[in-house]
């Protein structure tokens, strides 16, 4: 039972427990599709109310904490159905995050069930759970921008992926991740058929990020994709 806790309060509280989720569901796609290599702010004028949303708003997180440990659990088991709807009287991700939306825990379920949808194939529905999470972190914001990139791609989408893709790559850009995001954003705009847009963000990603391991990879790329745009 002790290890239960431990393992909810992690998850719930420790926000590398979610980013290692991101990356892993990331690892899941990259290696099996074809196409891609992956709050309401409340203001309240008085300070009476404030302070009454504040005392409510901190009941609300601790029930939305002790709601998800199961959901959690299930789904570090991958029985994402389990975790998405709930078993046995607890409740499930879109529950917690539908109930507790105001709540960190509300927030977090909704990056949970997206990527738990992505798992289960059901790509719109994963969307509109990843559109609701919100946070202000380098690392988790595009990775949930780069997800919903990936889903649409998945559905075909390469239009509404690019712009997703977009929101990635101009999100704190940085050498560790903003690379990978922009290759996700380079064969997006292969695959919408415009070659000359790819070719662009690959040098872009040679110019600014030449030690990155990516670079290698964009100038493969860059070459292939200019040899067939001057053959036309």
């Amino acid at each position: 039972m002790a290890k239960k806790e431990k393992s909810g309060i992690e998850i719930i509280e420790n926000s590398e427990a979610l980013r290692k989720e991101v990356f892993k569901v990331e690892g899941f796609f990259e290696r099996n599709q074809k196409a891609v290599l992956g709050v309401v702010v409340v203001i309240l004028a008085l300070v009476a109310g404030a302070f009454g949303y504040n005392y409510w708003n901190k009941g609300q997180e601790k029930e939305a904490q002790v709601a998800m440990f199961d959901a959690v659990n299930s789904f570090e088991a991958d029985s994402t159905s389990q975790a998405l709807k709930g078993q046995g009287g607890n409740e499930g991700l879109e529950s917690v995050a539908d109930n507790y939306s105001s709540t960190k825990g509300g927030n977090l379920a909704n990056m949970y069930a997206g990527i738990a949808f992505m798992k289960e194939g059901k790509f719109n529905e994963a969307i509109g759970r990843l559109e609701k999470f919100s946070a202000n972190d380098d690392v988790l914001q595009p990775r949930a921008y780069t997800l919903i990139g990936d889903s649409y791609l998945e559905l075909g989408k390469a239009d509404d992926a690019i712009k997703y893709y977009k929101k990635a790559v101009d999100y704190k850009p940085n050498k560790f991740a903003t690379p990978g995001y922009m290759m996700k954003l380079g064969i997006a705009y292969q695959e919408a058929k415009n070659n000359s847009e790819a070719v662009k963000v690959y040098a872009s990603v040679i110019d600014k990020y030449p030690s990155a391991i990516e670079s290698v990879l964009a100038k493969k790329y860059k070459s292939k994709l200019e040899a067939e745009l001057g053959g036309n």
